[in-house]
């Protein structure tokens, strides 16, 4: 006779599986993933973790939710049986019907000043039907319409949780403009108290340490951006939704790794791809990408003689005065507005800026950001660059990287080594917006070879990753290489 899962809900946040000890350590097994880099973090190395990460729980019997059609397809596999059990959550098999009148008379009710988007309408169609999923959706897509028209179709509360103080403003601007002005926003110094407010726009960062009693009354939570949901605070506040049976996350890219991918679709549920920026671009809804790879090539005799572990190597890249200098003319030579990219703000972010600031033509508007800049004021210039036609925005890769869209921008430079996946396409992201002229984003990626015959240096390895990034996303890039002298 073959071995059986039963499974039922516990709460909107946790599934128990029933089940023989030996299915029990293969289902263990089955959601257990090493964490990247974990050989280098203190509890591995001291031998008190094995670097894993299991996500379902053999003694509690506990899974997350969102990972249901995974223990499905595990048991399909094996030919073990399925059997579920109706509580007071329902069952994980429950999905919600909505007719297209119905959907199409809510959205028509809500007057919105422009129309719905086909990848739009099916992405919130998907959402309403099964509950929980991740919507991957690029950079200027209309995200932020998919939420919204989601929330008012919420009978009750809505959450709504961004990674920044910018994006909440931005969230409400946005709501805003489609016709509600009536979003309760918490982040520091933001009044908490909710009662009487229907939609909630907040930081994690704001709310994670609240008690689990004040998420109670949530009908939908939605993760946006949440591709920045990694950590063990978010999972906290996630797991505090016991009660929210509508869960959405919205990202225009994930990490590409699965222990990343599975931690998340665990919390929101599968990933759901509504539309590419390729096809965006070729439908003429966002711009056109034109990648400039600039090889700064330093000198022979430091390329031998560069002997340096990463830290050092970008600390020297950063500070490199030739280097900033090529970057300040770079970016003093574009036509439109730009945006520079950096990572270390004090010593990179503030010595470009001034550096550019001292040698534009003083008509010209130069705009510094990082995190000590107040959200208002980074709102401020965000707005006024959209009215420019020649900005340059200096903005730390924390603060501009994520979410924030500048509708009329030109050119994007990266300034800043980084191979992170995430980070690379949410950054180029900030550029696809179609600006008011027409005109393709232009960016240019800073690469830097310092190696030495055989043996390259790390940051042009980080070059390398990148450019793989380009080719999956099927970019238009050429390459240069420029001596650095």
């Amino acid at each position: 006779m073959a071995d059986k899962l039963t499974i039922s809900k516990v709460n909107e946040s946790t599934l128990r599986i029933q089940c023989d000890r030996g299915v029990g350590e293969e289902l263990s097994d089955f959601f257990c993933f090493y964490v990247p880099g974990y050989r280098f973090m203190p509890a591995y190395r001291n031998k008190v973790w094995d670097g894993r990460i299991r996500l379902y729980n053999s003694q509690s019997q506990e899974l997350p939710v969102g990972l249901f059609t995974y223990v499905t397809n595990f048991a399909s596999k094996r030919g073990y049986l399925i059997d579920t059990e109706k509580t007071n959550y329902g069952s994980p098999w429950d999905v919600e019907h909505v007719s297209d009148d119905d959907l199409f008379k809510h959205i028509e009710n809500l007057k919105l000043p422009f129309k719905v988007r086909d990848y739009q309408y099916e992405a919130i169609k998907k959402a309403i039907a099964v509950k929980r999923a991740i919507i991957l959706s690029p950079t200027g897509s209309g995200k932020s319409l998919i939420i919204y028209i989601l929330a008012q179709y919420m009978k009750g509360k809505v959450l709504i949780i961004v990674p920044t103080t910018s994006l909440v403003e931005q969230m409400h601007g946005d709501f805003c403009n489609y016709g509600y002005d009536k979003s309760h926003r918490i982040y520091s110094g933001k009044d908490k108290d909710i009662e009487y407010s229907k939609v909630v726009i907040s930081t994690w960062q704001s709310i994670y340490k609240f008690p689990k009693a004040w998420f109670k009354d949530f009908d939908l939570v939605v993760g946006d951006e949440c591709h920045g949901f990694k950590s063990k605070s978010l999972t906290t506040l996630m797991n505090k939704c016991t009660e929210t049976s509508y869960r959405i996350g919205t990202t225009g890219t994930l990490d590409g790794t699965q222990t990343h991918k599975l931690v998340l679709e665990g919390l929101f549920g599968r990933v759901w791809n509504a539309t590419t920026t390729k096809d965006l671009q070729d439908s003429d809804t966002l711009a056109k990408l034109k990648i400039n790879i600039i090889k700064l090539k330093y000198q022979d005799q430091i390329r031998k003689d560069f002997k340096k572990d990463y830290q050092d190597e970008v600390d020297y890249i950063v500070t490199n005065e030739k280097r900033n200098n090529f970057i300040k003319n770079l970016t003093i030579d574009q036509k439109g507005n730009t945006l520079v990219l950096f990572q270390f703000v004090e010593k990179h972010g503030k010595v470009l800026f001034k550096l550019i600031k001292d040698n534009v033509d003083q008509n010209r508007k130069v705009f510094f950001v990082s995190g000590e800049v107040a959200a208002s004021d980074r709102e401020a210039i965000r707005h006024i660059t959209e009215k420019q036609t020649d900005a340059i925005v200096v903005a730390s890769m924390g603060t501009f990287s994520t979410g924030v869209n500048i509708r009329n921008l030109h050119n994007i430079v990266f300034a800043s080594p980084s191979k992170s996946q995430i980070r690379v396409l949410q950054s180029i992201g900030r550029g696809l917006r179609k600006s008011d002229d027409g005109k393709p984003t232009k960016l240019y990626d800073i690469a830097d070879d310092i190696s030495w015959k055989n043996k390259k240096n790390f940051v042009l390895q980080h070059a390398a990753e990148r450019v793989k990034i380009y080719d999956k996303e099927r970019f238009d890039y050429h390459e240069y290489e420029i001596p650095l002298s």
